[in-house]
C-alpha cells in the first residue's frame, strides 16, 4: 500500500477527469489550503470553467443555480471544518428542488480526527437525508487506483439518477499537499453512457388515465418539469381543457389554451365556482399562488399528478392518481387515442367546447382589468415592475424570481410571451442564496440574466455580488427596496397587532442604503422612477443593479386595486356569457 503527495494528485486528477468525461463543464471553488489537491487538478483542465467565490454560502448556490440551467452538476469545493458547513443551505434546496450538484468537501487525515486540530469537524454524512449519496475517501492509497473512476461516475450517475440531486465527497487529504500527477488509470469505454429512462405506463395504467380523463370540464396545470411545451398545448388542444400556467413552466406562451391570470380569476368567488372542473391534470409541483392552490383543495375534481420522478407534492393529500413516467411520451399517448376515438365517432373537436371558450374569455377580461388598473396607478407599482420586466425581457434569456414576493407578482402577473425561461429556488422556499443562484444562472448560459429580489433577500445573499463586476456575465438586477418584508403586509398579524409591534418583528426596516452597497462591489446603479426609465436600463447589458422603491402599505392596497377591477370585469362576463 503507497499513499504519497503524487498518488493523492492522481486521484485528484482521476476524479476531474472522469467527471468531465461525464459532462461536467463548470467549478465552483472557495479558497482553501486543505482542498488543494483537487482544486489543482481542476485548474489543470481547460475544458471546465473554474469560478472562485469567496463565500462558501455563495458557492454553492452559485453551484445550484448552474446546474439549474444547464441540467448537468457543477463540482462545489471547499476546505475543511465550517467551511463545509456553508454548503448545507444550498444542499437543502438542491434536494428538495432535485437539482444535481458533486460536493466535494476537504478534511484532514483520520489520525488528526478528534484530537483538536485546527478546522476540523466530523464532517462524515453532514448534509444528513439532504444528499443522494455520500462517501467519506480516505487518503488515497495506490492499491485501490482501479476504483477511483468507478467512484466519480458512480457519483455523478447518482446525482443525475432518477431522483437528481447533490451527492458528496469528503476527500482526507494528509500533508504534503502539492503533487504532480502520474499515469491515470484507464477508462472502461463499455460503460461511457450514463442514461436515466423513466418507466413508460403499462396498458392498464394508460387505460386507467384515459378513463379519469373522460370529463369535458378538465384543466391542465403546468408547473415546472421536464416536458416540451408543444406536447402539453397539443394535450390541452386535444382534450379541449385549459392550461393554467406557472411561469415556470415554459408553456405560458401566446395560445387559446393557456390561462396566466388563474390568480387573479379565481380570487372572484363567483368566478372560481363557474370554472370548477371535474379532473385536474397536474405536471410538475404546485403553483406558488395560495388561491389557486386552495381552489385545487377545495375542488371536488380528481387530481392527477404526473411527474418524472417518484417525488410528489400534495401536502393536503388531494391527488387520487400519482404517475411517474415521461411526460411528453404520456403526452402522446393521449394524444394518439383521444384522435383515433374522435376520427371514428366524427365528434366536433374537443377545443371547440364552451368550457374552453369560458375560460379563455375569463383569461382575456382579467389581461385587460390588469392592464386598466395598472394604467389608473400614478407611480411605480411591485405588480406594474413585475408585468413589464416579464413581457421585455429578450427572447432566449433567463429571469431568476426570489420568493416571497416577487415570484408571486411574476405569477400573478407576468402575461403569456415566447421565450424566457424563469428560475426560483421553490424547493425549500427559501429567500438565501438567490443572487448566487442568478449568478450561477448567468454563468451557466452565457446568456442575458435578469434577477427580480426584494431588499431583504438581497441582503441576505449580499455576498453573491462580490467580484460580480469581472466575471464577465450579463446580470441584471432589479430590487424592489421597500424597506423591509413586504410579504408580511398581506399576512393576518399586519392587522392583528400595532404598527410598532408588526414593524419591529415583521415588517423589519434596515435602513441600508442598497445603492451605495451595490457601488462598493463597483457594479452600476440606476434608480427607476418610472417604468419608461426601467425599460430602457433593462435593454442594456450587465451586470448593474437598478433599484426600485416602493411602500409596503401602499403595495397592498395596489394589489387589492388589480384584484376589484378583475373581479368586476369576470362578473360582468360571467353575466353575459
Amino acid at each position: 500500500m503507497a499513499s504519497s503527495a503524487a498518488t493523492t494528485a492522481t486521484f485528484c486528477a482521476t476524479l476531474v477527469d472522469e467527471w468531465l468525461h461525464c459532462g461536467v463543464r463548470h467549478a465552483v471553488v472557495s479558497p482553501g489550503s486543505r482542498s488543494t489537491p483537487i482544486v489543482l487538478e481542476i485548474a489543470n483542465r481547460s475544458e471546465i470553467a473554474m469560478h472562485i467565490f469567496h463565500d462558501e454560502r455563495s458557492a454553492a448556490f452559485v453551484a445550484l443555480g448552474i446546474a439549474k440551467a444547464s441540467g448537468v452538476p457543477a463540482i462545489l469545493v471547499c476546505s475543511s471544518g465550517t467551511a463545509a458547513v456553508e454548503f448545507h443551505p444550498a444542499v437543502v434546496e438542491a434536494h428538495h428542488s432535485e437539482v444535481p450538484i458533486l460536493i466535494c468537501t476537504a478534511d484532514r487525515p483520520a489520525e488528526l480526527q478528534g484530537v483538536g486540530a485546527p478546522q476540523t469537524i466530523d464532517q462524515r454524512n453532514l448534509y444528513g437525508v439532504a444528499v443522494r449519496k455520500f462517501f467519506n475517501a480516505e487518503v488515497a492509497d495506490d492499491s485501490e487506483s482501479r476504483t477511483w473512476r468507478t467512484l466519480a461516475r458512480d457519483l455523478f450517475a447518482t446525482s443525475v439518477g432518477q431522483v437528481r440531486g447533490p451527492v458528496h465527497l469528503n476527500l482526507r487529504f494528509r500533508e504534503p499537499l502539492m503533487g504532480a500527477a502520474t499515469t491515470l488509470p484507464a477508462r472502461d469505454d463499455r460503460s461511457t453512457v450514463i442514461a436515466n429512462k423513466v418507466t413508460q405506463l403499462s396498458k392498464r395504467k394508460l387505460r386507467k388515465l384515459d378513463n379519469a380523463l373522460n370529463h369535458k370540464k378538465g384543466v391542465i396545470v403546468a408547473g415546472p418539469e421536464n416536458y416540451r411545451t408543444e406536447s402539453v398545448l397539443r394535450l390541452a388542444e386535444t382534450l379541449g381543457w385549459s392550461v393554467l400556467a406557472d411561469p415556470r413552466s415554459n408553456v405560458r406562451v401566446p395560445n387559446r389554451v393557456v390561462v396566466a391570470a388563474a390568480d387573479s380569476i379565481l380570487r372572484d368567488e363567483k368566478s372560481a365556482k363557474q370554472l370548477q372542473p371535474d379532473v385536474v391534470l397536474r405536471f410538475g409541483t404546485l403553483p406558488a399562488s395560495k388561491v389557486v392552490n386552495s381552489w385545487l383543495v377545495n375542488s371536488v375534481a380528481n387530481q392527477i399528478v404526473v411527474t418524472t420522478t417518484p417525488s410528489l407534492t400534495d401536502p393536503d393529500r388531494r391527488c387520487t392518481m400519482h404517475l411517474v413516467t415521461d411526460i411528453d411520451e404520456l403526452c402522446a399517448e393521449i394524444i394518439a387515442t383521444r384522435s383515433s376515438v374522435a376520427d371514428k365517432a366524427k365528434n366536433v373537436p374537443a377545443g371547440e367546447s364552451s368550457w374552453l371558450n369560458l375560460w379563455g374569455s375569463a383569461e382575456d377580461s382579467a389581461q385587460k382589468a390588469i392592464n386598466a388598473a395598472l394604467a389608473d396607478e400614478p407611480g411605480l407599482t411591485e405588480p406594474g415592475v413585475a408585468r413589464a420586466i416579464y413581457s421585455s425581457l429578450p427572447e432566449s434569456s433567463h429571469l431568476v424570481v426570489s420568493s416571497s414576493m416577487p415570484i408571486r407578482d411574476i405569477e400573478w402577473f407576468g402575461a403569456p410571451r415566447f421565450g424566457l425561461r424563469v428560475h426560483a429556488n421553490r424547493g425549500a422556499n427559501g429567500i438565501d442564496g438567490v443572487v448566487s443562484t442568478s449568478v450561477g444562472v448567468a454563468l451557466a448560459t452565457g446568456q442575458p440574466t435578469t434577477l427580480l429580489i426584494g431588499d431583504i433577500a438581497l441582503l441576505h445573499d449580499a455576498n453573491g455580488m462580490l467580484n460580480l463586476a469581472d466575471r464577465n456575465i450579463d446580470l441584471r438586477i432589479i430590487v424592489i427596496d421597500n424597506n423591509g418584508g413586504g410579504i408580511f403586509s398581506f399576512l393576518p398579524q399586519a392587522q392583528a397587532l400595532d404598527q410598532a409591534k408588526f414593524e419591529k418583528i415583521f415588517g423589519t426596516p434596515h435602513e441600508v442604503d442598497i445603492n451605495l452597497l451595490a457601488r462598493a462591489h463597483q457594479i452600476i446603479v440606476h434608480e427607476i422612477n418610472n417604468l419608461s426609465e426601467l425599460g430602457e436600463v433593462l435593454s442594456q447589458r450587465g451586470p448593474w443593479l437598478a433599484r426600485v422603491v416602493t411602500d409596503r402599505q401602499e403595495n397592498v392596497k395596489v394589489h387589492d386595486r388589480i384584484n376589484q377591477m378583475v373581479a368586476s370585469n369576470l362578473r360582468l362576463l360571467f353575466t353575459n356569457f
